[in-house]
């Protein structure tokens, strides 16, 4: 932005001299006089006026400008990708959008007094994982919370800053997706789970929570019981509190005072000081309000890493704008389904059917507070292309003879006869040793294969955009069996909408107390 001048002027409306001495020299008579009487200026109200317009325009221009650049130099920016490819740019004034938010558990600068820099090495592991998926028409948000617990598999990731390439690694930890190659890695690893196209991602520091819940005064929370956790060092009484500084990092990063002690317990509690900031900013007003809008602005950029995309002010404006008119009742909080996990009880795996069934629902662009209630994106506005979920990194698949693959297709939509039109894709697609049965109704379909046929069941799988999630390994099966569930009841593309029985944890209009855990309830 380039700087105005300093225009300034006499403005007091004073003579500025003696008067003007004629132009003409000699004792001859003069010439025919130009002016009669005293010259007529600018009358000397009108100087006033326009001075103090001038430096009132001026004091504007300059206050825009320090806080545009204060804004602007206080955010930091990363890759939005780490495996080698690109996003399709994203327009954020209109167009639905994904915005991965992260929250880092690095030690390293102010955070210093949390723990030591070796608690958290490379880029640090995410402390909090939500995505916030905004419609088209601005009517609502879901954000869904992934726990830190879960076990997923991270693609081939390349860090940005030393050029190194960490390969593809199964059962890791999700939180550990940045650890090595950067935030990039956690987007590109979302991406895979979800079947979406993360289109920006915000990552705020321990700081950022204590400041931001200064900015607004506090957060009010609820506990069922009065709770001490000597980890966190959260201690509140039971009933509603409100909560800012020390106290609402430590309620946010509780492992142990809500529930069972586990992670879902502490997304539930996450998800209700979410809800109750968004309806404290939304009650008081602040979206609408410049001075405490700049006032946040601040204390969140200084602490926020985006991507190149989102890294500047009017960006982040064009986003918070679209965000203040939409109802708190469709800000949906929604938790990944989960279980405990097979190879460690310990940690969490995706639940199944549940975990695709969501994934399907959000590539669709469903209202996660009303299933039934279609789409309406803006008038005009071109809707954006979904994917399907991609198949999990693996190495390169050895050639084979598709004429040679057993394929069998089994039909537990129901319907009698519904197996023929995919045994005919099957076909199509050349495998020709397909056959088909009638089997078992069940909800969700699933393409199953024997060993070594992964690679021959990812194919089958890409031919009706099944997910890679619904692909899994059978010991009764020879070859590949495709079976069909109640989701898959007509057509050769994969994509009926089936959501789990309350997937949505909580909108952010609901006023929620969380559980306090058993084992660190205190007497008041």
């Amino acid at each position: 932005m380039g700087r105005g001048r300093d225009k300034r002027q006499n403005a007091t409306g004073a003579a500025a001299g003696p008067a003007p001495v004629s132009r003409h020299s000699g004792t001859g008579p003069a010439g025919a006089a130009r002016h009669m009487g005293r010259p007529h200026g600018m009358p000397l109200w009108l100087k006033i006026v326009t001075g103090i317009l001038t430096v009132a325009l001026a004091g504007a221009l300059v206050f825009a400008g320090f806080w545009f650049l204060r804004l602007q130099n206080n955010i930091s920016k990363a890759p939005l990708n780490a495996g080698g490819g690109g996003n399709e740019v994203a327009d954020d004034a209109k167009g639905r959008l994904q915005i991965l938010i992260l929250g880092s558990d690095t030690r390293d600068g102010k955070n210093s007094k949390y723990g030591v820099a070796e608690d958290s090495t490379g880029y640090g592991n995410s402390d909090v994982m939500m995505l916030m998926d905004i419609s088209e028409d601005n009517r609502r948000v879901s954000v869904v919370s992934f726990p830190r617990d879960l076990l997923v598999d991270i693609p081939e990731c390349k860090d940005p800053e030393s050029g190194k390439t960490f390969p593809a690694r199964s059962g890791v930890m999700i939180n550990e997706a940045m650890a090595e190659a950067g935030i990039g890695c956690a987007v590109d690893t979302v991406n895979e789970i979800t079947g979406l196209e993360v289109d920006h991602f915000m990552m705020a520091d321990f700081n950022a929570v204590k400041e931001l819940s200064n900015a607004v005064g506090g957060v009010e929370v609820c506990i069922s019981d009065a709770v001490y956790d000597p980890d966190s060092r959260l201690r509140l009484p039971a009933g509603t509190s409100s909560v800012q500084g020390e106290m609402a990092l430590a309620f946010l990063r509780t492992r142990h005072a809500f529930a069972d002690g586990g992670d879902l317990g502490r997304i539930k509690a996450q998800q209700g000081f979410l809800s109750s900031l968004t309806r404290k900013i939304k009650d008081e007003g602040t979206l609408s309000d410049p001075p405490r809008m700049l006032k946040i602005a601040d204390v969140v950029t200084k602490n926020l890493t985006v991507d190149e995309g989102l890294a500047s002010v009017p960006t982040l404006l064009t986003i918070g704008t679209r965000l203040k008119d939409i109802d708190v009742s469709k800000v949906a909080f929604v938790a990944v389904p989960t279980r405990p996990a097979q190879s460690d009880s310990n940690r969490l795996e995706i639940a199944e059917p549940a975990g695709s069934q969501l994934f399907a629902a959000m590539r669709k662009d469903v209202d996660l507070t009303d299933p039934a209630a279609p789409a309406t994106p803006s008038p005009g506005a071109t809707p954006k292309p979904t994917t399907p979920a991609p198949t999990p990194s693996a190495p390169p698949a050895q050639p084979y003879d598709k004429t040679l693959q057993p394929v069998a297709v089994a039909n537990g939509t129901g319907e009698p006869g519904r197996a023929q039109e995919i045994v005919e894709a099957v076909i199509a697609a050349g495998f020709t040793q397909a056959s088909q049965f009638e089997a078992t109704p069940v909800e969700q379909s699933v393409v199953y294969h024997g060993a070594d046929f992964a690679d021959v069941a990812r194919d089958v799988a890409k031919i009706f955009g099944i997910p890679a999630a619904q692909i899994l390994p059978a010991d009764g099966v020879y070859g590949v069996q495709v079976y069909l569930g109640t989701d898959f009841p007509s057509g050769v593309k994969y994509g009926g909408v089936a959501l789990p029985k309350d997937i949505v944890n909580q909108t952010a209009k609901d006023s929620t107390c969380q559980q306090a855990n058993p084992a660190l309830i205190v007497q008041e």
